[in-house]
């Protein structure tokens, strides 16, 4: 292989790395911005994910048997639909599997998680089916950014979309973040709850809004998985969920540049290492890369470790 065909490669391996991560790194920030407010790890939030998919899958399919045949209306549509309904989802997660054991020991809100991963996981089963679904392609076509030869070095559309979209949605995020009420609200109870609301501020009705802004990402994360694989299953919440939680724990879990960096890493290793290794052992790689970045700093890349309060 040539030194220019080697580079060439190497760069796709990047923007294929570069695309997988923007999607884990979206469902990651979910996880990362629950546990910043509530110290909790919401386990649910790979099925709403999931369900998000599914979500699209449908709206698709109806969307199709309308005549839609414009594909910016059909994704601002799907987007819509999608976030809405796995907002509903986050909210009522919160008030039914967390809320209730706040203040209980740890152990109590986890195994809720888990068994509220399980419940959501069982009702889309039983619901669609426990086939896989598919859909036909929405989005086709791309950009050859150089060619040597039979090689083509490329970004689809589907590509392109994602990560611009991750980007805007990034700094939407920031914004909202560090210049709104919600946004200071946030960072209140994540500093301290109890004097959060001595100050004022609704701490319930934050928490339950950052679990919907948390559900509403993951459901952009099912759009993009389904337009970017064509196929989707049941199980597919419980991989990339726990892919997703590793992307926020690696970052730094409670730090949402933590979150997004700890995606694009995950993305990244998975590429490269399918491409250059072997794509059996992507999950294997990404782990291991995990374990040796906690040995070396337990709080992640951009987490700030735990202070014990007296």
């Amino acid at each position: 292989m040539g030194f220019t065909l080697a580079i060439g490669t190497f760069l796709q391996h990047l923007i294929n790395g570069l695309t997988l991560g923007a999607i884990y790194g979206l469902i990651a920030i979910g996880y990362t911005m629950v546990y910043g407010i509530i110290r909790m790890i919401n386990f649910a939030h790979g099925e709403i994910y999931m369900i998000g998919a599914f979500i699209a899958v449908t709206t698709f399919t109806i969307l199709l048997g309308m005549g839609v045949t414009s594909v910016a209306l059909a994704l601002v549509i799907v987007l819509a639909v999608s976030c809405s309904f796995t907002a509903v989802y986050g909210w009522s997660i919160e008030r039914v599997a967390y809320r209730p054991l706040r203040q209980a020991p740890k152990l109590a809100p986890f195994i809720s998680a888990i068994g509220m991963s399980i419940a959501l996981q069982n009702f889309v089963m039983l619901t669609q089916g426990a086939r896989s679904k598919s859909l036909p392609p929405v989005m086709t076509g791309g950009i050859t950014l150089w060619h040597d030869g039979d090689f083509n070095l490329g970004i689809t559309n589907i590509q392109l979309f994602i990560i611009l979209l991750t980007v805007a949605l990034m700094a939407g995020f920031t914004l909202v973040i560090n210049r709104t009420a919600l946004g200071r609200a946030q960072r209140a109870c994540e500093q301290d709850r109890t004097m959060a609301a001595l100050l004022g501020i609704n701490v319930d009705r934050t928490i339950s809004l950052t679990f919907v802004l948390g559900a509403a990402l993951a459901a952009v994360a099912g759009v993009m998985v389904t337009l970017y694989y064509g196929v989707i299953d049941f199980y597919i919440g419980f991989l990339a969920g726990m892919k997703a939680f590793t992307a926020a724990v690696l970052g730094g879990i409670g730090s949402l540049p933590g979150a997004m960096l700890g995606g694009l890493l995950i993305g990244l290793i998975e590429a490269f290492f399918s491409g250059y290794v072997s794509s059996a052992y992507k999950d294997v790689a990404a782990f291991s890369i995990l374990i040796l970045v906690l040995v070396v700093r337990p709080s992640g890349l951009l987490g700030r470790p735990d202070i014990e309060k007296v």
